[in-house]
């Protein structure tokens, strides 16, 4: 059975507001919870970025769900912190916790001053820093010297079962190549055909482990509503690769979003006050055999989204009898 998880957005809502927002979605109903690790917001007018590795200590004690966090170690992260963190989290709740790697954005990594590096660098760094992080799982002292370099590193605290480690990914290349490495996929909603090449092509490389979809939603009790909180939250997130990975501030997306059209934002926000259509755009992700969806409502306010979804959405997907 597919599980559906609250998407809890760092930068676009405060870590006090975000805590009751997670809490209100179990209570509601939602059966678990991720988090993107980032250090600067999207656009000036979504304003927060509070620190997800704090958060989520909070988060997993004030409920009973499953958490994962999208991260990038290399440039920001040593990823022997990164392993500590996990293992950490790990230990203080066994089999709720899960962390998905991926190469990062320069809007979070420019902060270090260190030079941003091409994709097949960042891919090449992100290789290594998940053998380092697997090896201090397993108990290993390392010590590495390459893209990134480790002396002598060893976990002292470290749970009994490492936490999974997903491949996360939004091209069919990059699935394909997670298979080499990960525990399972995540990704982003997209057209259905592109999923399902990825899904593919992860599957087809030997990719083993669950699928994990995060999906952009906008709703509110109205449709110019949901159509504006869309566009004036979401509408710097509309730009494929490079651009996304490339650009360095909230100022320059919101440069280069200030003429996005609205029909853009509807691209990759699924966009609707009819809740009944939002349960057939999740009825296709089902399909294509994804684990666990994480639905991300691209408002600041979370309190109607949770309720509607919980009472009219949720309850339409899961099976009955």
């Amino acid at each position: 059975m597919t599980l559906f998880g609250f998407h809890s957005s760092h930068e676009q809502i405060g870590p006090r507001a975000l805590l009751e927002a997670v809490k209100h979605a179990e209570r509601a109903g939602f059966d678990a919870a991720m988090c993107s690790d980032h250090f600067s917001p999207w656009s000036a007018r979504q304003g927060e970025s509070g620190f997800a590795w704090s958060w989520l200590g909070s988060a997993l004690q004030a409920t009973g769900m499953p958490f994962g966090v999208v991260n990038a170690p290399g440039q920001r992260y040593h990823p022997a912190i990164i392993a500590q963190a996990i293992g950490t989290l790990g230990v203080m709740y066994p089999g709720r916790f899960w962390a998905a790697l991926g190469t990062g954005e320069a809007s979070n990594e420019h902060i270090t001053g260190d030079p941003w590096p091409r994709k097949d660098v960042r891919a090449a760094r992100l290789r290594e820093c998940v053998d380092v992080i697997r090896a201090l799982l397993a108990g290993e002292e390392v010590s590495h010297d390459g893209l990134v370099r480790v002396d002598r590193a060893r976990l002292w605290t470290r749970p009994e079962e490492p936490p999974a480690l997903i491949g996360a990914a939004v091209s069919v290349a990059t699935a394909r190549w997670c298979a080499e490495w990960a525990d399972g996929l995540i990704t982003v909603n997209a057209p259905v055909a592109h999923l399902r090449e990825m899904i593919d092509a992860y599957r087809d490389a030997g990719g083993r482990g669950p699928l994990h979809l995060q999906v952009h939603v906008s709703w509110a009790p109205e449709q110019a509503q949901a159509e504006a909180l869309a566009y004036d939250q979401w509408r710097s997130n509309v730009f494929a690769p490079p651009v996304c990975w490339d650009l360095e501030t909230a100022e320059h997306f919101d440069v280069v979003s200030a003429d996005v059209p609205a029909q853009r934002v509807a691209e990759v926000v699924n966009v609707s006050a009819d809740l009944g259509r939002h349960v057939g755009w999740l009825e296709e992700y089902v399909g294509l055999g994804f684990d666990q969806i994480a639905l991300h409502h691209v408002g600041q306010e979370q309190r109607g989204f949770i309720d509607a979804f919980g009472a009219e959405v949720l309850p339409k997907l899961r099976p009955t009898g």
